[in-house]
């Protein structure tokens, strides 16, 4: 690790009477900050000379609505650098540089004696800050009833956005302008999802990602978000301007503080090119080191799983019984009919397992192993499932036996139906039972309202909650997969045994026709910004009315779930299909089965949001390269350069690309594979049909 730390005294500092400023180390970004006439704390951020945040508040109301963003003076500012490159247990590149220049500005509030410290950190992509509030004589513990930040925008921008809600991040993207949101807030809200509070007023959920008139593109959102509720943006649509809105309880409390204490960071991401949106690790950057001195049990994987066919309609259920009436903890399952159609089955699932070491995967995920499925959507029952205890038909110990015997982990599920009371209860014994039975990740589920009944999914409450399941599972060598969390921070530096999350419209929503064709040339600009998204891809049979009732289509080609693989960074990715599916379509499977899960490097090779994306990497430890580059509902020609690969050298790369005839709608399974000879001096233009992709691996 090589690191520069030092005390600056004036090189980046402008001494005027208005204002303070920070210059980014390459020196195009300047922040300004002042103290406005009242003592109000204020900033502003500009890019390549260009405004990016207009001046903009800072500060908080506590309770009991008393003033904590006015009547401040400076008592002492500090200026650092740093210049450090450090190494993720996993990620996107092997290693990740942090070079940034620091301002920490203390602040006193004269009218009570009370201090604020404001520590901004300044990037080459752009800016993070955060509020400390110093140990105290006059201020100890305090609540929160709003957090004052603004955003002031420069412009009526394109925005790629979701209405803010405290209980979901699901709804579908919609892209538009500013003053367009008013009028589309209401229809968006209209979507039927297992959990919803809408947030008051005209607010969308962060990451939120913009592009001004004149071509910047800049991403709102935040870091490191520990003990602390996760943050909306109020809008207000004709002074362009946003402001924090941070998740209440249902008391209509933001946070509860003790000093000594931090927020997250309030993280602006920018760019005059869309693909350092993509490139940055602002965000990891923010947040701190690893926590654990051993890594070596945290290891990236690939899964198939007994999953998707509770969705096709094909009659399978997570459920072992259509009884209704069940009491966890007293109900005797050996006494009850099976139902007929619980996938969860120890034949069925060592079927998987036997699929998963013929292909050389990983793990294989089962859901609905568990007593308490009957009752799972009972959203005001406390007590729903047991976490150690399995269903009739599904034995634990000889699926532990045969599992091991091929090279097989099988990968835990606890859905909690968002009684997260009943699951911290069990936590420890649900941990011990997976190690006893050689699990050694599990997925986490949140669906449908919080209980404890006072709290949202996104509230302070919660967001202990989410990494207290992660420090524990840490305690057991145990990787989490949460889905319906709250959205992710970064944290994935720190506790790196957090592989990954959902917390946005995964692939289970094609099986409602509810993605667009332009829903993943999106996401890696929106919720992927935070971490990684287990968005489970690969379906080939498009069509789930071949299955039964089910009528929805996929909204991708074939080509293109290939290239989600390499395009929606994932350390834990699933071939989320059936396998029958997969032995239909063997030689397409092939790049499934090949394609990397931790990376060396990352090239964003082209972008723009809402319409286009193509990335190459690296794979970790290995002389291969997996490319994905895909498109929205229009067809276009995707620019490959090859220029990263080492001079001197021919590669073999086999390209799966979407057919002459290829289209989401009505042709989707249409593709071919061929293999050229390349080099790093290739250019290769491709084809990509509507909502289409082409997925390239490239070998020695």
């Amino acid at each position: 690790m090589r690191k520069i730390v030092f005390t600056i005294l004036c090189s980046f500092l402008v001494h005027t009477l208005a204002a303070q400023e920070l210059k980014s180390p390459d020196g195009s970004f300047t922040l300004s900050f002042r103290l406005k006439e009242n003592g109000t704390p204020a900033y502003k951020l500009q890019y390549k000379g260009k405004s990016v945040i207009g001046e903009s508040d800072l500060g908080f109301t506590i309770a009991p609505s008393i003033s904590f963003n006015e009547n401040f003076v400076i008592s002492n500012t500090q200026f650092n650098s740093s210049n450090e490159v450090w190494q993720p247990v996993w990620g996107e590149q092997k290693e990740i540089r942090d070079n940034h220049n620091e301002m920490l500005v203390s602040l006193n509030q004269t009218s009570t004696n009370r201090k604020l410290n404001i520590r901004f950190r300044l990037f080459n992509d752009g800016l993070g800050f955060r509020y400390e509030f110093p140990v105290q004589e006059n201020l100890r513990h305090f609540t929160i009833k709003e957090e004052m930040t603004q955003f002031k925008l420069s412009g009526n921008h394109k925005a790629f956005w979701i209405p803010a809600d405290y209980d979901t991040n699901e709804f579908p993207i919609t892209t538009s302008k500013l003053s367009e949101i008013a009028g589309l807030i209401e229809k968006v809200r209209n979507e039927p999802l297992a959990a919803k509070a809408p947030a008051s007023g005209l607010t969308v959920q962060t990451p939120l990602m913009l592009k001004s008139d004149d071509g910047l593109y800049i991403n709102i959102h935040e870091a490191a978000l520990v003990n602390y509720p996760a943050m909306a943006l109020n809008l207000d649509d004709k002074a362009f301007c946003l402001s924090a809105h941070l998740t209440p309880d249902k008391n209509g409390n933001k946070g509860y503080i003790q000093t000594g204490t931090v927020t997250p960071w309030r993280t602006i991401v920018v760019s005059d090119d869309a693909r350092d949106i993509l490139a940055s690790k602002l965000i990891l950057n923010l947040n701190d080191p690893c926590k654990f001195d051993d890594t070596s049990w945290i290891k990236p994987a690939k899964y198939i799983g007994v999953w998707w066919e509770y969705f096709i309609g094909g009659g399978s259920t997570w459920a072992y019984t259509d009884n209704q009436d069940i009491i966890i903890g007293k109900t005797d399952y050996s006494k009850l009919k099976s139902n007929g159609h619980h996938g969860a089955n120890t034949a069925h699932v060592k079927e998987y397992i036997d699929f998963a070491a013929q292909h050389g995967f990983d793990a294989v995920l089962v859901e609905g192993w568990n007593e308490g499925w009957e009752d799972n959507w009972a959203y005001a029952k406390e007590e729903i499932y047991s976490f150690t205890k399995a269903y009739p038909d599904f034995d634990v110990n000889e699926l532990h036996r045969y599992a091991a015997g091929k090279g097989v982990k099988i990968i835990m599920h606890h859905e909690t139906t968002s009684s997260a009371v009943s699951y911290e209860r069990q936590l420890e014994d649900a941990f011990r039972f997976m190690v006893d039975n050689g699990y050694n990740a599990v997925k986490t589920g949140y669906v449908g309202p919080i209980i404890p009944r006072s709290e949202y999914h996104d509230g302070q409450w919660m967001v202990n909650h989410y990494l207290h399941v992660a420090e524990t599972a840490a305690k057991y060598k145990i990787m989490v997969d949460s889905h319906e969390a709250v959205r992710p921070t970064g944290l994935c530096r720190t506790y790196p045994n957090w592989l990954a999350q959902e917390s946005a419209r995964g692939t289970e929503f094609e099986s409602f026709n509810g993605n667009r064709p332009d829903h993943t040339t999106i996401l890696p600009f929106t919720r992927l910004m935070g971490g990684p998204m287990d968005y489970t891809p690969g379906i080939f049979q498009g069509d789930l009315s071949v299955y039964g009732s089910n009528k929805a289509k996929l909204s991708t080609t074939l080509a293109k779930q290939l290239a989600l693989y390499v395009t929606m960074y994932s350390p834990l990715q699933m071939a989320a299909d059936l396998p029958e599916n997969y032995k239909r379509y063997s030689d397409a499977f092939q790049f499934i089965k090949d394609v990397a899960v931790d990376w060396d490097n990352t090239y964003v090779l082209e972008a723009e949001p809402g319409d286009y994306i193509t990335i190459a990497r690296k794979a970790k430890g290995k002389n291969e390269w997996y490319i994905g580059g895909i498109t929205d509902e229009n067809a276009r020609e995707a620019s490959i350069d090859f220029s990263f690969l080492p001079a001197g050298i021919k590669y073999k790369a086999t390209i799966y690309a979407d057919g002459k005839n290829a289209h989401w709608i009505n042709n989707p399974k249409d593709y071919v594979i061929r293999t050229v000879v390349v080099t790093s001096k290739t250019k290769l233009k491709q084809k990509l049909a509507p909502s289409g992709g082409v997925a390239i691996s490239v070998k020695e």
